[in-house]
């Protein structure tokens, strides 16, 4: 089965600190891009960062130099470090998998259940 487990979420004052974490099975980790995308209320998603299989990490222009995303291959798991924290980070923060088509083997793209983030005075 299949699973991407999101944790670390939580309330925090603005300028403050969280680390998100994204724990993976039931698939071949190193095989996959991974990303973190969120969600504010009433708002679309919006994606923030990603983190290739060769570690080579791209960043929404919103949070370049205040968020770090990382990878531990041997734990299965991808992190967001998020620093000096806004208002408007407050949304709802998921964790995806992405594999494009290798070959006879399909494209996959997983997402887990998010995390809540809320970022307040």
């Amino acid at each position: 089965e299949v699973q991407l487990v999101e944790s670390g979420g939580g309330m925090v004052q603005p300028g403050g600190s969280l680390r998100l974490s994204c724990a993976a099975s039931g698939f071949t980790f190193t095989s996959y891009d991974m990303t973190w995308v969120r969600q504010a209320p009433g708002k679309g998603p919006e994606w923030v960062s990603a983190i290739d299989t060769g570690g080579s990490t791209n960043y929404a222009d919103s949070v370049k130099g205040r968020f770090t995303i990382s990878r531990d291959n041997a734990k299965n798991t991808v992190y967001l470090q998020m620093n000096s924290l806004r208002p408007e980070d407050t949304a709802v923060y998921y964790c995806n998998a992405n594999r494009l088509r290798i070959g006879v083997l399909p494209s996959r793209d997983y997402w887990g259940q998010g995390t809540q983030v809320t970022v307040s005075s």
